[in-house]
């Protein structure tokens, strides 16, 4: 089966800066949804037309990819808001941040806690690629007709392209 819009493909990927350093590996397969929200319009660009056993070699820039970095979603905020077992690398829904923080943060944004001072928290709305171009090979291991349920609600329950909350310590952007 060819890939097209409202399928899912199973990809492996590896992930890496334009320096060739290695940022993500992902092994096991994972499903997409092609023509929903799970991959970026350029990755489905790409994978239009081939099937299981492709291999695919992708430059990403930033406006394709991540976004440009932007120093507006940065926000200094008073450490004494936030509990004490707070660790850098966290990340916080913008509408869970505690009361008191800067209202101009936009509240649908993920942010990642990004320095820790005694008097000051460094609050980082930005993906954590934001303004990095990527380079992303990827292998379809499978092509399936999408359910109505994955057509309907845009994604095969993935969303990697779309960072998620993480425990500290994980550092995986899957």
């Amino acid at each position: 089966m060819e890939i097209t819009e409202q399928c899912v493909v199973a990809l492996t990927w590896t992930l890496k800066d334009t320096l060739g350093d290695e940022l993500d590996v992902l092994d096991e397969p994972v499903e997409f949804v092609v023509g929903g929200g799970d991959l970026f319009a350029c990755i489905e660009r790409a994978l239009q037309g081939h099937s299981t056993g492709a291999t695919l070699a992708l430059h990403i820039e930033p406006e394709e990819g991540f976004g440009d970095y932007n120093d507006q979603l940065l926000f200094l905020e008073p450490r004494a808001l936030f509990p004490a077992e707070l660790e850098e690398g966290m990340v916080l829904e913008g509408n869970a941040l505690p009361a008191g923080c800067n209202p101009d943060a936009p509240t649908d944004a993920l942010y990642t806690i990004s320095e820790i001072y005694p008097e000051h928290v460094v609050l980082d709305g930005n993906h954590p690629l934001a303004g990095i171009a990527i380079r992303l090979h990827l292998k379809v291991c499978g092509v399936r007709e999408a359910t109505e349920e994955e057509i309907g609600s845009g994604t095969a329950g993935t969303g990697f392209f779309r960072i998620q909350p993480h425990a500290p310590g994980n550092d995986l952007l899957h």
